[in-house]
């Protein structure tokens, strides 16, 4: 198993993408972290991992709010030692409209998941990593954060924001032995496409 006994932190696990994740990593031997928003969910995803054999845990977690993110990464650290040796930023909403008709309010709000709940989890755990001297940040993007698309101008911002990040913290933690990377997939059948 690849990932056997690494601490993995991910967000939006509880559906879609990050529960398919979960499972994955579950299946290969991770100590899985389900941090998601709804507890039954949570519950749910947790148990799902539990079947494969994994220690998983559950937490409820905003990832815009940094008290919440940051209480998270100690609870996460609390019970494997110190360690956290992966954080999969998954969570993500969308809010879509055309730029005449986006409200301020649809735009911050994807803005403040997205991106600003992406840099919350990464600068709550790198300090870690870096002691650690190795650690993996695994960012998810989107076609959408490179080609854009109609409608959805918050979304395609932070999607690109995102690749941002992960170029920059790349570059900034590689010598210190972190990986970052980030994955841009396409329009994949999960609950956010619910609204498109």
């Amino acid at each position: 198993m690849r990932l056997q006994d690494k601490v993995t932190l991910i967000t939006g696990a509880a559906q879609g993408i990050g529960l398919a994740t979960a499972l994955k990593f579950a299946r290969e031997g991770a100590v899985v972290h389900v941090c998601d928003m709804r507890s039954d969910a949570i519950e749910a995803a947790v148990a799902q991992c539990s079947a494969l054999g994994a220690r998983a845990f559950g937490h409820r977690v905003d990832v815009t709010q940094r008290d919440a993110v940051d209480a998270t990464v100690a609870a996460v650290k609390e019970t494997s030692g110190g360690r956290i040796d992966v954080l999969v930023n998954n969570a993500g909403i969308t809010k879509d409209a055309r730029l005449q008709k986006m409200t301020l309010q649809q735009f911050d709000a994807v803005i403040d998941v997205n991106l600003r709940g992406v840099f919350h989890c990464a600068q709550a755990v790198v300090d870690t990593m870096v002691a650690q001297g190795a650690g993996v940040i695994l960012n998810a993007s989107s076609v959408v954060g490179i080609y854009g698309n109609f409608g959805q101008t918050n979304y395609a911002a932070s999607k690109f924001g995102v690749i941002g990040f992960t170029k920059t913290w790349s570059r900034e933690l590689g010598p210190k032995g972190i990986r970052v990377n980030a994955v841009a997939p396409g329009f994949v059948e999960t609950p956010i496409l619910a609204t498109i």
